[in-house]
């Protein structure tokens, strides 16, 4: 089961977190991973060198020309894995211009166009898998992530308003909100005892997950056997968006 051998597969913001622990999952299952970061080749080299059967792959996801880029280094892919995001908090009225569009050009604007860019491909070999990986904050109220938030509501609609297309050419796009999930983004935060303490309680299951518990739902999707699932989300996050 899993059977990815064959396989091409483009994981982006893959150097760290849940970017990581995916490719590495699909390449112990037989694809080829692009391990894609945004600022550094040497950081991107070293996640690669953790991978086996990857190749490292630089792009900057807020800026179109390096978008065009990545797709010249990658070429088609047969999964795309949209992980790579912006976070800043902020009240809902201290973001600046650039924080706005820096967040809405890695969140959305480049979910859109890596997905225009990828889908021919898959379109004409009859298989293809996307996933895009979202939030519980779609969901949550968060104080500071209101735009944040918001991109991530806006990815899971284009999911759903894509997936019809894609559907009858083998082709499944769908959406996986993880909740607290303890990654580089949020070890400062949750080293806090009180604020550590306030989360967990906040989520039913009782603890703050891990990037191996939200792994398995993706490599189903990318799958042979999750090839009836379009146009969905699957949420991880112990029962934090209730």
């Amino acid at each position: 089961m899993f059977d990815l051998t064959g396989k091409r597969a483009l994981v982006t913001g893959a150097t760290q977190g849940i970017g990581f622990a995916v490719a590495q999952l699909l390449a112990e299952h037989g694809a080829q991973v692009f391990v894609n970061g945004a600022t550094s080749d040497d950081k991107c080299r070293a996640a690669s060198e953790k991978i086996p059967n990857s190749v490292p792959v630089r792009a900057d996801l807020t800026k179109m020309s390096e978008i065009d880029e990545l797709y010249r280094k990658t070429g088609d892919v047969d999964i795309l894995i949209l992980n790579a995001s912006i976070q800043y908090k902020r009240d809902w009225d201290s973001f600046t211009e650039e924080e706005f569009d820096s967040q809405l050009n890695c969140n959305l604007k480049s979910s859109y166009f890596l997905i225009k860019k990828y889908a021919s491909h898959m379109m004409e070999s009859k298989w293809g898998r996307i996933v895009t990986v979202g939030s519980v904050n779609q969901y949550n109220n968060h104080p500071q992530l209101a735009l944040y938030g918001m991109t991530k509501a806006a990815q899971k609609k284009l999911v759903e308003n894509i997936a019809p297309h894609l559907a009858p050419y083998n082709v499944t796009i769908n959406n996986v909100a993880p909740g607290a999930i303890i990654t580089p983004r949020n070890t400062e935060a949750l080293s806090d005892a009180e604020f550590n303490k306030r989360v967990v309680a906040s989520i039913p299951a009782g603890y703050v997950g891990s990037p191996e518990e939200v792994t398995p739902a993706i490599l189903l999707l990318c799958s042979d056997e999750g090839r009836y699932i379009t146009g969905s989300e699957i949420i991880i996050d112990g029962g934090m968006h209730l």
